[in-house]
This record gives structure tokens, sequence and C-alpha cells, in this order.
């Protein structure tokens, strides 16, 4: 009886350290793997359409003000435009676009152009490309051919140029893209006499996250 209970104890013992044994092997072999991150989320494309930003009226005998004309201030953190003592990004008069900084507002927004396909520009570029506005140049060039758009002198027409991009630091420290599609009033496919000027559309991508990235 003694010799049945010590083989019981035996295969007990033996047992418990073959599970011992197998639980640990099973632990060692047990490996932790990464999280993959979540692929970015593409950002919202928007579209703004007939922004009215009249120029000041002019005197081209003259090349006197007759009147002057404000600027439509925009911010791309509200999606429109704002009071001027708002916390604004750019703002728009006649062809001229100035940014919230420099010569031109107290903030901090700049903005660079840059050429290529508004689709392919996925990212922001370092912050030392970006430019304020000074009193030898705006961020966003002045005059036909030198930034956003061509002018037409003998129909004085204003056409966007193709592959233009403005890409914008905002006054809070945020970015976006913009390309400008018309000049005119419900971008027409033709632009005649009748077309009303002054009047903007443009698609924008803006990135409310801490990222440069403008996908």
């Amino acid at each position: 009886m003694k010799k049945n209970n010590l083989f019981l104890s035996f295969l007990l013992i033996a047992f418990i350290s073959f599970s011992f044994v197998s639980c640990s092997d099973d632990d060692d072999n047990t490996q932790t793997v990464d999280p993959v991150d979540p692929a970015p989320t593409e950002l919202e494309l928007k579209k703004v359409e007939n922004l009215h930003a009249p120029n000041d009226v002019i005197d081209y005998a003259t090349g006197q003000v007759i009147e002057e004309k404000p600027f439509n201030y925009f911010s791309f953190e509200e999606g429109g435009l704002v009071d001027e003592s708002a916390n604004w990004d750019i703002a728009f008069k006649g062809t001229t676009i100035i940014t919230n900084s420099g010569i031109s507002g107290d903030g901090s927004a700049m903005a660079v152009v840059l050429d290529g396909i508004f689709n392919e520009v996925l990212e922001a570029p370092e912050d030392a490309d970006f430019r304020e506005d000074t009193e030898a140049e705006l961020a966003v060039p002045k005059g036909g051919g030198n930034g956003w758009y061509n002018y037409n002198p003998q129909s004085h027409q204003i056409t966007p140029i193709p592959g233009k991009v403005i890409v914008i630091k905002t006054d809070a420290g945020k970015y976006a893209k913009m390309e400008i599609l018309s000049y005119y009033k419900d971008n027409p496919a033709t632009i005649d006499e009748t077309s009303e000027s002054a009047y903007y559309t443009f698609n924008y991508k803006y990135q409310t996250g801490d990222s440069k990235s403008l996908k």
C-alpha cells in the first residue's frame, strides 16, 4: 500500500513539474507585437466660392486712388471671413493677398507659393521656407506672372497660373494649402466683358492637428 502511495506521489510531482516547464516555455515563446499606427486620415477638401474682394477704385489717367477698399480677412480655422480684429491668416483685396505678419499684420501667419499639383503637395515645407510680408515683397508676390496669376494687358483678364499652390502657416501655427481656381464670379468657363472680377473661388485643405501633413 505504501509502495502504491509513493508511486502515485511520484507521478503527481512529475506531472506538476512537466506542467510548470510547459507553461514557462510558452511564456518564453510569447512575442509582443507592436500595434500598427493607423493610416493618417485624409484632410477634408473644402471650397470657397465667390469671395468678393474688390480692389481700390483708381483713376487710371493719374494713377491716384479715388476710393480705398478694405481687405477681406480669412481664417482657415473658422473656414471663412472674419473681422480684422480676429486671428486672421490671409486677406484679399483685388489680386493682392496678404498674410497676418510683417508689414501687413501683428500676427505670425506666413506663406510660400510652391510649384506643383494641389493633390500632390502632401506636406508643408520646412518653416524656414515660409515668408512674411515685407516692404520689398509680399509672401504671395504681387503682379502678373509673379505669384498666383497671369495678367493679359490686352483683355485685362486675370487667370490663375496652373500648378501654383499657396501653402500657409497660420496665425495659430497650423498648416493649410490652397489652389485658386478663378478670379471671376461663379467661376465662368469663358471670361468676357460681362464677367465680374474680384470674386475668388479656391480649394483648400486645413490641418487641424500638430502635423505638417496636407494629404
